[in-house]
């Protein structure tokens, strides 16, 4: 039975997207309870099939008996189990905000297209994680990427139809330059599945290394692209800006943490070590992550509109875990793993206290957080909590996933390293700290007021609460996960 799990995963995400519509004439909440119950359903399934491959190990399901020369094959190993189980998580506390939040500006006749189509997104993301196939993982990108335009274009305004325009264009070019990637790796090995191609590539790369090196060129500017690393992050700031903020949450949080993940699939699983050091790919890594941990933070400094602000943080943070790939090994890749947990926490923590700033205030701009902590002072707080992980105060969890990429750093004997990661850090204190105190401690007419919870719907204050926690435990007791990523990488070297 538990072999079975990951098909009624995606059957129950696809399925729900399905019956949302033919629930248009009941009231709303009835689809809302049904989409949670399933959401919570694959959250549960998802939490038995990491324990399952923890205590059993990986296996294998084929679709219709083929073997996987010629069929679509999934690998459900601690990888796959433990990253849909991240997903699965996040997405259950950003939609339990979005209830009351009506997806910040969407029209009422487009709640329930919101969220039909997050849930085909969600059940893209896990045919990525589960799919051993360079072009099936192709297909579910595709899906990813359609899906993921749609949900920042379905506020109807201008700016948000531009914002959609360009990332659509950007995404489809790299879906592209990955799909011409897979033709040239089929092309001589005539393989798909990612274990048939590895095997094969360890054996006649040397015969075929100009082929192989575009090949990796494409798919990773492919890939690069669709998770906004730096200098291919250009469609990102404006998703954010003008998305509902679950949706940003989702986006930064998420999604292009999935192509991150495609990226470490890629590397690790299908080119190899060998192949990676040969054609000194490490060091492509470490500067563009370096890059974009540097160049997106003086780029959030000099933005006025707190998303575009974020937005242009999760390129940095993104530099982060690119830097820690980069490294190659196991300790780096332990740091960049977690960081992605602990961004996606934080990155959600961020876009939807926000978000409720948003709703109640109607402010956008950095320059009205004056005074705001003591009119919204547990939205403020989770901020607060949020942009000191991003800086990496001690007792928040990016605290813990920067000095481990620290510690990687100086074990692989790459000091300089070390300074840009400090330096980073000194700039995401020059953008998030003037935000907490203008909040909090500049003097205005708003000090004068005794600070009480704002008046919005607890289902709305309760997600964010509950990120703001986890932010601070995993700060406390990394090794709540920090065992599991072990595991997880392990399964990779």
């Amino acid at each position: 039975m538990i072999e079975q799990l990951p098909i009624i995963n995606l059957l129950l995400l696809l399925g729900t997207a399905l019956i949302i519509p033919l629930f248009k004439k009941r009231p709303f909440q009835l689809s809302l309870t049904l989409c949670f119950l399933v959401l919570l359903t694959v959250l549960v399934s998802s939490v038995f099939l990491l324990i399952h491959v923890l205590e059993y190990g990986e296996f294998y399901y084929h679709f219709g008996n083929h073997e996987n020369l010629i069929g679509i094959e999934f690998l459900i190993d601690a990888f796959s189990a433990f990253f849909t189980v991240f997903v699965a998580a996040l997405v259950l506390v950003i939609y339990l905000y979005s209830w009351k939040d009506k997806t910040e500006g969407i029209e009422n006749k487009e709640f329930g297209r919101y969220y039909i189509l997050l849930f085909i997104l969600l059940f893209s993301i896990f045919g990525i994680l589960y799919s051993n196939d360079l072009f099936n993982t192709y297909v579910f990108i595709e899906i990813l990427s359609i899906t993921s335009c749609a949900i920042i274009s379905i506020k109807r305004k201008k700016e948000t139809y531009t914002a959609a325009f360009r990332y659509v264009m950007l995404n489809e070019i790299a879906s592209m330059s990955y799909l011409l990637g897979v033709a040239l790796i089929y092309m001589i090995t005539g393989h798909l599945n990612l274990e048939r191609v590895a095997t094969s590539l360890q054996s006649i790369w040397p015969l075929y290394s100009t082929n192989i090196i575009i090949a990796i060129g494409f798919m990773t500017i492919g890939v690069g692209i669709k998770a906004a690393i730096f200098p291919f992050h250009i469609w990102l700031p404006d998703a954010h800006a003008t998305a509902p903020s679950t949706s940003s949450a989702i986006l930064s949080g998420i999604v292009v943490k999935i192509y991150i993940l495609v990226l470490v699939k890629l590397l690790f699983r299908v080119f190899g070590m060998e192949i990676v050091e040969a054609l000194h790919i490490k060091w492509i890594m470490l500067i563009l992550g370096s890059a974009g941990m540097i160049m997106g933070s003086i780029f959030a400094i000099a933005q006025k509109d707190v998303k575009r602000m974020l937005g242009y943080s999760s390129v940095a943070q993104i530099g982060y875990i690119i830097l820690g790939i980069g490294l190659f090994t196991e300790a780096g890749l332990q740091a960049a793993f977690f960081h992605i947990i602990s961004h996606g926490i934080m990155k959600a923590a961020l876009f939807l206290s926000v978000g409720v700033i948003i709703y109640y205030k109607h402010v956008q701009k950095l320059k009205d957080f004056e005074g705001i902590g003591y009119q919204m002072p547990i939205s403020m707080t989770v901020f607060s909590f949020g942009a000191l992980g991003m800086v990496g105060i001690p007792l928040t969890s990016g605290f813990i996933s920067k000095f481990n990429l620290g510690i990687a750093v100086i074990d692989a004997n790459l000091i300089f390293f070390l300074i840009i990661i400090i330096l980073s850090g000194l700039l995401n204190v020059v953008y998030y700290f003037p935000i907490v105190i203008s909040a909090f401690l500049k003097d205005n007419k708003e000090m004068q007021k005794i600070p009480h919870i704002e008046k919005v719907p607890n289902i709305m204050l309760i997600p964010i609460l509950t990120l703001g926690v986890a932010i601070v435990v995993l700060g406390l007791f990394p090794n709540l996960i920090m065992d599991i990523i072990v595991s997880v990488v392990a399964t990779l070297f």
